[in-house]
């Protein structure tokens, strides 16, 4: 069959049904359209999705360690020195030396970046009214509810494994 046969029977329309059929799959289709949405919402903030998250578990955990922050966002701790760093340097975050155990630092935020985290937390939360304007509070409740019970249940499913 020639080529031009071949690119002649493409289909017009994509066909997902099977995936579709996977929660994983609906999962990363929405988590794109938010994750670029939120990009944009946090653009004029100067932060990434990643700096918002730790900046807003420094502002809500006043004294956290690096390693408390690197297992609660899921990130290796060299990675996580980065992000710290970047916070550090706009003067966002400070870190303190723990006086019991001087190879760690406390972290937490200094009066701009409170004021910074508390100027994205309301911009974050009218993107996510936006992008779920076409629900109702029903759907809404019940789709968190449902996120929270599948993320406890794969939490103790992994924790389970590696024991």
């Amino acid at each position: 069959m020639s080529n031009t046969k071949l690119a002649s029977i493409a289909p017009s329309r994509i066909n997902d049904d099977t995936l579709r059929k996977f929660l994983g799959y609906h999962l990363k289709r929405s988590f794109n359209v938010i994750q670029a949405d939120l990009s944009e919402t946090l653009k004029p903030f100067d932060l990434r999705m990643l700096t918002f998250t730790a900046l807003v578990f420094i502002v809500d955990n006043p004294g956290l360690s690096q390693s408390q922050l690197a297992d609660a966002m899921d990130i290796e701790r060299p990675n996580l020195v980065i992000i710290i760093d970047e916070l550090e340097q706009r003067e966002l975050i400070v870190r303190d030396r723990v006086q019991t155990d001087r190879r760690m630092y406390a972290l937490r935020a200094t009066l701009a970046g409170k004021r910074l985290c508390k100027k994205a937390v309301a911009a974050d939360k009218a993107h996510e009214l936006r992008l779920l304007a076409g629900l109702d509070n029903e759907t809404k409740a019940n789709l968190m509810s449902a996120l929270e019970a599948l993320s406890h249940h794969l939490q103790n499913r992994t924790e389970s494994h590696n024991s």
